[in-house]
């Protein structure tokens, strides 16, 4: 949706990908969770290796609005603390229940919102249908249940670091699935990012 407000793909990247270091700040405190140098090591460099790998797209960005930046840093917020209250509480629960109520509760609020915006028009097209059950299937029931699963029996800080690998996927999925060129600035950000993924789940 902040996308859709005008905020550029690149800058909605680099600040959502602020949420593994939220998440691992706040869970020194909150979780009790050490930190040691390799992970904070390994934090700064996956940023900086999103941030090399989206780069041409922020200096190709036009303006963006407040509004869109503001929905980015609600999604950032969000994420990190149903991150935090998921591994601190999220355990007790059920994963198949847990999981029922978030997309029961997610949805609920996502029609309220549709009816809201008068955003109600679905067209029954064949791309139409395969993209919602890309997005329902793989990316919403699958990525969500493997993520709490992950949680429940790892670290906040390593399991959020994971994230990191979502821009540098998405470049080299756009590379294979739709011909697109990756520079030699990309592929230097792919290998930061990889090792700095690394060094967190190995501390």
């Amino acid at each position: 949706y902040a996308i859709e407000l005008g905020a550029p793909a690149g800058l909605s990247s680099v600040i959502t990908s602020i949420q593994p270091v939220l998440v691992s700040l706040l869970a020194v405190r909150i979780l009790k969770e050490p930190l040691t140098m390799r992970q904070i090591a390994g934090l700064v460099l996956g940023l900086a290796g999103v941030f090399l790998v989206v780069l041409p797209k922020l200096s190709q960005a036009g303006g963006f609005t407040a509004e869109s930046v503001g929905f980015l840093v609600m999604g950032l917020l969000g994420s990190t603390a149903a991150t935090l209250l998921q591994k601190k509480i999220g355990h007790s629960i059920p994963l198949m229940i847990g999981t029922t109520y978030q997309f029961g509760i997610a949805g609920v609020l996502l029609l309220m919102f549709s009816i809201a915006t008068g955003r109600t028009r679905f067209e029954l097209t064949h791309t139409a249908v395969w993209a919602m059950l890309w997005a329902v299937l793989v990316t919403s029931i699958a990525a969500v249940l493997l993520l709490l699963w992950l949680l429940n029996r790892g670290s906040a800080a390593k399991v959020s670091s994971l994230l990191y690998l979502v821009p540098p996927m998405a470049v080299v999925q756009a590379l294979v699935l739709f011909g697109e060129k990756v520079n030699a600035q990309a592929i230097i950000g792919i290998v930061m990012t990889a090792l700095g993924v690394a060094l967190v789940l190995r501390s």
